[in-house]
């Protein structure tokens, strides 16, 4: 049993009229089924750009989402690495805290914050042992 076609009728320019005529040309190949398939895919091109345009918004709100966990991430990684090197490099901590111990305390903290923020205005992030540690 033949499946139910719809006659349609439309008027096409007569180079367009060429290039159909010229890839019905193959046996097997009418003129109707090009039709049927160029339409086909027409549609289901334009039902992905749908797709797209619902789902554009919220895909690009998570990307940028991802984005900023990424950077915080690095952040993070950066700053426990730099803490962990400082620590290990530097001398025992003194057994009881005297001002002159927290001054140093404050002023090594300082220099960690400030290294943090230098490599990662500069974009690098290499966890390999660094020369310009403070001392």
């Amino acid at each position: 049993m033949k499946p139910h076609r719809i006659r349609h009728q439309f008027h096409l320019n007569a180079d367009l009229s060429r290039k159909l005529d010229a890839l019905a040309t193959e046996p097997g190949r009418t003129k109707s089924a090009v039709l049927e398939a160029a339409i086909l895919a027409w549609i289901e091109r334009r039902g992905a750009n749908e797709l797209d345009e619902r789902f554009s918004v919220r895909l690009n709100r998570l990307s940028r989402q991802l984005d900023r966990i990424e950077r915080d991430q690095k952040i993070i990684l950066e700053s426990l690495a730099l803490y962990i090197r400082q620590t290990l490099q530097r001398d025992a901590h003194l057994p009881d805290p005297d001002p002159a111990a927290r001054a140093r305390g404050r002023e090594r903290f300082e220099a960690f914050i400030e290294q943090v923020g230098r490599k990662l205005a500069q974009g690098r992030s290499d966890l390999s042992p660094s020369e310009d540690l403070p001392s």
